[in-house]
């Protein structure tokens, strides 16, 4: 008997990469560790008798830096994280054993992308704008779909266009856009398993206000158990055309960590 899947990959499979090439000074959050690579060796500091040489390399960062995914760990609300677990109690030994990175299933889920700037008629959504819940079931009537339990959504605002300009992309003076409150909680209703952005903090941020309020971090993470992705690479995916599509993330395997650099895939069979 044939496997259907098989099938589809040897069709062909049509592949998008949603995830930011990692690069020293790329825009990040000043909450977290930068990003450095750097080549402690090169061809040629040392040479073999045959000829032959080899380079390698040393990488230091956060995990919260490129395209990334929040663990459960990362966010808690009055001393709680997910399931009323003592945050404080829970980082003892300096890692979070119970709601790590560590405890994140590969996923391969249904993806949706959710494009507001094209609900909007506008190229991106303005810094510090809000996306509505009205703004979210317009998307799903004008692209013929429903988000539905399990599935991973992606919000396109369009910021994602500023990510090589760097410091315009993390909106200190102009705000991000995003969704705020009401925007997690119709996500959470609708049972997600993870939603992501192409923003640096996933929700609205507050023109001139940073990272003082996120409240859509406590809705997802900490009340409902929702993995949070975000600086995601969607206009690639946007200007093909694709609302719904197979998405896959594998994190980092990194034991009690908060979150994990990701490359996550959309795949459309051909």
């Amino acid at each position: 008997m044939s496997d259907p899947l098989l099938e589809v990959v040897q069709r062909g499979l049509e592949v998008v990469d949603l995830g930011r090439q990692l690069r020293v000074g790329m825009p990040q959050s000043p909450n977290h560790p930068q990003f450095w690579h750097t080549l402690p060796r090169r061809h040629g500091d040392m040479v073999r008798p045959d000829g032959g040489s080899a380079a390698n390399d040393l990488i230091t960062t956060g995990t919260h830096v490129g395209t990334h995914i929040d663990a459960l760990s990362h966010v808690s609300h009055d001393g709680l994280m997910f399931g009323g677990v003592d945050a404080v109690a829970a980082g003892i030994g300096g890692r979070y054993d119970e709601l790590g990175v560590h405890t994140i299933e590969p996923m391969v889920r249904r993806g949706v992308l959710l494009d507001v700037p094209a609900l909007l008629g506008t190229e991106h959504c303005e810094g510090g704008y809000e996306i509505t819940v009205a703004d979210l079931e317009g998307c799903e009537r004008r692209q013929g779909l429903t988000v539905g339990a399990g599935d991973v959504v992606l919000l396109r605002s369009g910021w994602g266009r500023l990510f090589a300009d760097g410091a315009p992309y993390l909106g200190r003076e102009t705000g991000v856009p995003g969704i705020g409150e009401a925007g997690a909680t119709w996500l959470a209703d609708r049972g997600v398993h993870a939603a992501g952005a192409d923003t640096i903090a996933f929700e609205r941020l507050a023109p001139g206000g940073g990272h003082t309020l996120l409240p859509a971090h406590r809705v997802l993470l900490v009340e409902s158990g929702i993995y949070i992705v975000e600086a995601l690479d969607l206009e690639g995916l946007a200007a093909a055309g694709h609302s719904e599509f197979t998405f896959v993330l594998v994190p980092l395997n990194i034991h009690g960590a908060t979150g994990s650099p990701v490359r996550p895939l959309a795949l459309v069979a051909r």
